[in-house]
């Protein structure tokens, strides 16, 4: 695995009596999709929140592009989250009162980015995504599906090391849900992303190129 990826390394996360993770290892090369699947309840939200360094493990590390989380306090973390990390989620979260393309920009805006390069870079992810002639456009102009590709674009704008996606079409139709998944696929692929699935959907996880299965604390090959 190149530096520029995701390395887990014996994590574990415990809750009162209740072993939610026992000692998982596994590693996300730059451009590779993968998904993790497994039931509700099995700890997929958990090990999103600890690769994304929203929660702390009670052992084990996590390291983007060669940074270790856990050496980092919550202000260098947050930090990181921001520059080195997209989020894509299943209830989109899209700013009703701003327009299509200041959805997109908003990774660049906390970043400092200047305006030029912002409004390029989302103009640029926008035509990618099939939405370049939405830019103006009010959210509520636009379909679920729409709204999803738009949570990609904003995903990929500031060119993360790592895109997390946590059930990122369980609101949308079979046939809008392959859409997205195939473009969220094939924009990290093009963006040299290690990217993350998380997903009780088998159907969904078969657009990865590995699958994890996630059950009873335990990580591994599904099938």
């Amino acid at each position: 695995m190149t530096p520029a990826g995701l390395a887990v390394h014996g994590l574990s996360r415990r809750y009162g009596d209740r072993q939610v993770l026992s000692d998982l290892s596994f590693s996300v090369s730059a451009g590779e999709f993968i998904a993790i699947v497994g039931e509700s309840g099995s700890g997929k939200s958990t090990l999103l929140n600890l690769i994304a360094g929203l929660e702390t493990p009670d052992s084990g590390t996590v390291r983007i592009g060669g940074t270790d989380l856990m050496a980092l306090d919550d202000d260098a973390r947050t930090e990181l989250r921001r520059a080195r990390v997209g989020f894509v989620f299943q209830s989109f979260h899209i700013l009703p009162h701003l327009t299509v393309g200041q959805n997109v920009e908003l990774p660049l805006v906390l970043l400092g980015t200047g305006v030029a390069e912002r409004r390029a870079r989302t103009t640029e992810l926008l035509r990618a995504v099939g939405l370049g002639d939405r830019l103006e456009s009010a959210p509520r102009e636009l379909s679920g599906g729409e709204l999803q590709r738009v949570a990609v674009a904003r995903a990929l704008v500031h060119r993360p090391a790592l895109v997390l996606a946590d059930e990122p079409t369980g609101n949308l139709d079979p046939d809008t849900a392959g859409t997205v998944l195939a473009l969220l696929a094939t924009q990290v692929r093009a963006a040299g992303a290690a990217g993350i699935l998380v997903t009780h959907s088998s159907s969904a996880a078969a657009r990865a190129d590995r699958v994890l299965e996630l059950d009873h604390g335990l990580l591994r090959p599904a099938g």
